[in-house]
């Protein structure tokens, strides 16, 4: 049967689920137990199970970025393969935006290269990270941004940021046990803005350590509450050593913006992907 690929774009608030990529139930779960066969509750289980009801077959949906539990996503990354190439992907999109839950959602499925590679086609990725930055937290947004109630000296966050853009080794904002070979990554841009209470903290790579977003956002905010000085951020990079890092920001906050990929089959080299 002839085949075809497809590529998805994938937003989601994390909040109540186990990050992206498909789990077993460990030892300290403590949600509900899941049906036999299943998995936690976990954004890549439920939406790879509902394409399998309507494809009417199990589909391996292959995510690009493994987010954390919490963590959102604006434009996740996939793929998958199918031969039911009866069912127009409009249509697929529709059947099963209609049967997974409102807080996830298949922004778009079209047909990719057979060589396009959710993960080995990424060349970068995009993150942002919301705080609140008023003594008052906002109940609306509780579990979409991190709230800092001490007042944030923003103009030396913004001279921190600087010092991130670059290739470097971030063995200092890597959480431990991340068991890759190398901790070099290249990070293309790290931008700051401000609308009130309301700060935004992006960061552009073409691959990330595990956490190491986090851990760049916490070290940045403790530098706003003057704990470091901006120019701390070159000696905390140099040190190559975790302990002398800053803080780890917590999950909630952070969203997957956006991720590149090559336009056709050119798969990615070298560099290894984390987040």
């Amino acid at each position: 049967m002839p085949s075809v690929r497809y590529k998805l774009v994938i937003s989601y608030r994390g909040t109540h689920y186990h990050g992206w990529q498909k789990q077993g139930v460990y030892a300290n779960y403590k949600g509900p137990t899941p049906k036999p066969g299943h998995g936690i509750p976990t954004i890549q289980e439920i939406v790879s199970r509902a394409l399998g009801e309507v494809l009417g077959h199990p589909v391996r949906l292959v995510g690009s970025s493994r987010t954390d539990t919490g963590v959102h996503a604006k434009g996740q990354l996939a793929h998958l393969d199918t031969d039911q190439v009866q069912i127009p992907p409009d249509g697929l999109k529709r059947a099963t935006n209609c049967q997974i839950p409102d807080d996830i959602l298949i922004r778009s499925i079209e047909p990719a290269d057979p060589e396009w590679d959710a993960i080995g086609s990424t060349i970068s990725k995009r993150y942002q990270y919301a705080i609140w930055n008023e003594e008052d937290r906002n109940p609306l947004y509780s579990d979409l941004v991190w709230h800092r109630r001490l007042p944030l000296d923003f103009q030396a966050m913004q001279a921190a940021t600087k010092h991130f853009v670059g290739t470097h080794n971030f063995a200092s904002f890597a959480k431990p046990g991340h068991h890759r070979g190398s901790t070099v990554r290249t990070v293309l841009a790290c931008d700051i803005s401000r609308r009130g209470p309301l700060i935004v903290m992006a960061v552009e790579g073409t691959g990330f350590l595990w956490n190491m977003v986090r851990i760049i956002v916490g070290t940045v905010a403790q530098v706003g509450l003057g704990l470091f000085a901006p120019d701390d951020i070159r000696d905390m990079l140099a040190a190559k050593d975790r302990r002398k890092g800053g803080a780890t920001a917590p999950p909630h906050g952070l969203y997957l913006q956006w991720i590149k990929t090559a336009r056709r089959g050119d798969k990615r080299k070298g560099e290894e992907l984390e987040q």
